[in-house]
C-alpha cells in the first residue's frame, strides 16, 4: 500500500471523530534538520487533549528541501503521544514517530500547550531518494500547530 492510499484510509476513519468537542484539527508549519534543512507544512488531528493520560496527534506533512540543485518534496505521516497532558501546566512531554518513504524517525520532546513542539530524534534510513543525499541520523525540529477549530 503506498503512502497516498494510507493517507486516504486514515482520513476516512478519522474524519467522523474530528468533530468531537475535545479534538482539534489544524495546520502545522515546522522546520527540521536531518541530513539537511527541511521546511514542513501539513495538517493534523489532535484527539482529546487534556482528557487522557496520553493524547494522540496524527499529522500528514510535506517536507520541502532544496538540495543538489533540485527542489524536493517528501511526504510524511506522523503519530505523536502527548504524555500526561492533563496533569501538567501546559508543558507536555511527547513521543513521536515520523514515517517517510525514506526514513523512520522516532523522536521525543516538549510541547508548549500543544502549539509549539521542540523535538529531538534519530532517523533510520529505509530507502534512498535519487539526486538527494541519504536522509538519516540525528534530527532536531521545531513546529507550530495552528488549530482551526479552537473555541
Amino acid at each position: 500500500m503506498n503512502l497516498k492510499k494510507i493517507i486516504i484510509v486514515l482520513s476516512l476513519f478519522i474524519a467522523p471523530i474530528t468533530y468531537a468537542q475535545d479534538n482539534f484539527i489544524g495546520g502545522t508549519i515546522s522546520y527540521s534538520n536531518q541530513s539537511g534543512n527541511f521546511g514542513k507544512t501539513g495538517l493534523f488531528v489532535l484527539f482529546g487533549l487534556g482528557n487522557n493520560l496520553i493524547s494522540y496527534k496524527l499529522d500528514a506533512n510535506a517536507n520541502m528541501a532544496y538540495m543538489r540543485d533540485n527542489f524536493h518534496v517528501i511526504p510524511e505521516i506522523g503519530i505523536t503521544g502527548y504524555i500526561a497532558a492533563r496533569e501538567l501546566l501546559y508543558i507536555f512531554p511527547f513521543i513521536e514517530t515520523e514515517f517517510t518513504p525514506y526514513t523512520i524517525t522516532p523522536k521525543a520532546g516538549i510541547s508548549l500547550a500543544s502549539f509549539v513542539d521542540f523535538g529531538f530524534g534519530y532517523g533510520f534510513k529505509i530507502n534512498e531518494k535519487d539526486s538527494f543525499k541519504p536522509i538519516k541520523g540525528f534530527q532536531f525540529s521545531i513546529g507550530v500547530n495552528i488549530p482551526f477549530n479552537l473555541k
